[in-house]
C-alpha cells in the first residue's frame, strides 16, 4: 500500500493557504466598499478573483505528475458562459447607485417576471462573485503534457514513412533462400547408375 502522507500534507497546506489569500482578498474587497458603481465592480472582481484562486489551488502541483492546465472548451461554453450572464445580469440590476444600464436591466426583468427574483438572489452579491469565480476555475482541467512523438522506427527509402509492401512475407523468404545452400537434387531411376 503507497505511503500519501507527504502529498496529503503539502495538499493540505496548498489548500490552507489558498483558504487564507482569498479570505485576505475578501477582506480587501471589503476596504473596497461598494458605495459607489466603480468600488462596486472592483470589490465584485477581487471576490470572484478569491473564487479562482479556490479553484485553482487543487491543481498546485500538478506539473509534478506530468500534468498540464488547460482550459476545457466545451466546460467553459457549457458551465461558465451561462453562470456569467445570469450572475452578470443580477449584478448589473443591483449594483450600488444608479449603476450602468441598471434601469435598463430592472426594466428587462419586469418585463419577463423575473425582477422580484433578481433583488432577492442580489442580496448576495459577494456569493455570486464568488461562484463566478469558482465557475471559471473550474473550467480548467489537469491533463497528460503533451509528449514529442519519435520519428518511426523504419523510415522507408529517403526518409519517408512508407508502408511494408504488400508481398513482403515472399520477399524476405527470398532472402532467407538466397542465404542457404543450394539443395542437392534428387535422381530419377534413369540416372541412377547399375551395377
Amino acid at each position: 500500500m503507497r505511503n500519501y502522507r507527504t502529498y496529503d500534507a503539502s495538499r493540505g497546506l496548498a489548500l490552507a493557504l489558498a483558504a487564507a489569500l482569498a479570505g485576505l482578498a475578501l477582506w480587501g474587497a471589503g476596504q473596497v466598499g461598494i458605495q459607489t458603481t466603480g468600488h462596486f465592480w472592483i470589490a465584485m472582481a477581487i471576490v470572484a478573483g478569491a473564487g479562482l484562486l479556490l479553484a485553482l489551488a487543487s491543481h498546485v502541483g500538478m506539473w509534478t505528475k506530468g500534468l498540464t492546465l488547460r482550459l476545457s472548451p466545451t466546460t467553459f461554453v457549457l458551465t461558465f458562459l451561462p453562470a456569467l450572464v445570469c450572475v452578470g445580469w443580477i449584478l448589473l440590476a443591483n449594483q450600488s447607485g444608479s449603476g450602468w444600464e441598471e434601469g435598463r436591466i430592472d426594466s428587462w426583468s419586469n418585463s419577463i417576471g423575473i425582477l422580484g427574483l433578481v433583488h432577492s438572489v442580489g442580496l448576495w452579491r459577494g456569493v455570486l462573485a464568488l461562484g463566478l469565480g469558482l465557475m471559471l476555475g473550474l473550467s480548467f482541467d489537469a491533463v497528460p503534457a503533451p509528449v514529442d512523438e519519435t520519428a518511426p522506427a523504419y523510415a522507408g527509402p529517403n526518409g519517408a514513412a512508407a508502408m511494408p509492401s504488400a508481398d513482403e512475407p515472399v520477399a524476405a523468404e527470398r532472402r532467407f533462400a538466397a542465404g542457404r545452400a543450394p539443395a542437392e537434387t534428387t535422381r530419377t531411376r534413369a540416372e541412377t547408375p547399375t551395377r
